[in-house]
């Protein structure tokens, strides 16, 4: 999405009712999952508003050119709808609050940045936010794409074997009535698994994959699924990361901002909506409360650990918190970079290996009657 800071003044040409009807065709945007409103889309919006305000342009009419210079429908009735909201005499957190697309996160940062007259500094860190959660789920991509595509490839090798081989050999030992091995009599009953219930099984994981927003959405299979991603062998470290990257530097706006740190937890706890996390501010909001200290709050959760209490202690001490937390997040996003490289690194050879154990087993199983087999016909 791009904008023009000067007024164009070309008029159009006049479309005819059908090249109007195609035109709008073609431009309309179809959404499947999510909002069409997502992350990557706030980063270029509030980056955009930050550049239009700082050179002088009123938000008004920053808003109008983003309009005009958007080609899909679907977004210019969008930023239509928030300019007549504006006319009616509201103010932006305002309409930001009564839109779905924003988080109670981004309306108060923007409800500050209006009382404070520093608007286009919160677009600006709004901007940094979005930059930062888009970039860790690239480099979350960019570290999982190639062994996911090593892992899919292997399985279907597995399954081609299962299906395909498997059975020729089963036939053979049927015509010859060679005494099975229990590995064999197991591989072939897997065999016939997926040759009655593959096809169902395919449903089903389909099924379950264009569902997994919704069933998502559910309170306690949310909850299960975080806390056990955490459990998981060094992904619980990589995910525990990457959220806590994403609440220091949180935290480190909101301070910038001049929020309380009681109405920041809070803040954050609504925006990220990581249970184990969520739990984690749960239990800080109550303990600071009582009177407990900030880094005192924060011990005896997994998801913090000691160098965080450590140097938020020392933020307390020296009156430095927003600093403290913004060197926190710079932290906590290089050992994002590095822990996403290393995952990769560690299942591409990982994922071999258990594939090729599985194709071992499999040529053992079906190998060891054929050994047996030969000494019945040689004999």
């Amino acid at each position: 999405m791009g904008f023009k800071l000067e007024q164009t003044l070309d008029k159009k040409a006049p479309v005819s009712m059908e090249n109007q009807g195609l035109d709008r065709w073609l431009k309309k945007e179809i959404t499947l999952f999510g909002s069409f409103f997502n992350n990557k889309r706030k980063e270029e919006f509030y980056s955009e508003m930050a550049i239009l305000l700082k050179a002088g342009v009123q938000l008004r009419e920053a808003l109008e050119l983003l309009k005009e210079n958007h080609k899909k429908e679907k977004f210019q009735v969008f930023f239509g709808q928030m300019v007549s909201e504006l006319d009616k005499g509201s103010s932006f957190s305002e309409v930001l609050k009564t839109r779905k697309e924003f988080t109670e996160y981004e309306f108060h940062s923007v409800q500050i940045g209006e009382e404070s007259g520093t608007l286009p500094t919160v677009f600006q860190e709004l901007a940094a936010f979005f930059r930062q959660k888009n970039e860790q789920r690239r480099n979350l991509v960019n570290a999982l794409t190639y062994p996911l595509i090593i892992l899919s490839t292997a399985i279907l090798v597995v399954v081609f074997m299962l299906r395909m081989v498997v059975p020729m050999f089963e036939d053979i030992f049927k015509q010859n009535k060679v005494e099975l091995p229990t590995i064999t009599q197991w591989i072939i009953a897997v065999s016939n698994f997926i040759k009655d219930y593959g096809a169902l099984v395919v449903l089903v994981v389909g099924i379950l994959l264009l569902l997994r927003k919704p069933l998502l959405k559910n309170e306690q299979i949310k909850r299960r699924r975080d806390y056990l991603l955490l459990k998981v062998p060094y992904v619980g470290n990589f995910v525990r990361s990457v959220y806590l990257t994403q609440f220091t530097q949180a935290v480190a706006l909101l301070t910038s901002s001049k929020v309380p740190m009681l109405n920041g937890i809070q803040l954050v706890k609504r925006m990220i909506g990581f249970v184990p996390l969520q739990d984690a501010l749960d239990n800080m909001e109550t303990r600071i409360m009582k009177g407990v200290a900030l880094h005192e709050s924060l011990k005896g959760n997994r998801m913090f650990d000691n160098k965080m209490v450590s140097l938020i202690k020392v933020a307390e001490e020296t009156n430095q918190t927003e600093y403290i937390f913004e060197k926190l997040h710079q932290q906590y996003a290089i050992e994002v970079q590095q822990k996403s490289k290393m995952l990769s690194t560690i299942m591409e050879p990982l994922i071999i290996v258990v594939i090729g154990i599985f194709v071992g087993v499999i040529l053992v199983s079906m190998y060891l009657p054929m050994f047996q087999l030969s000494t019945v016909l040689g004999g």
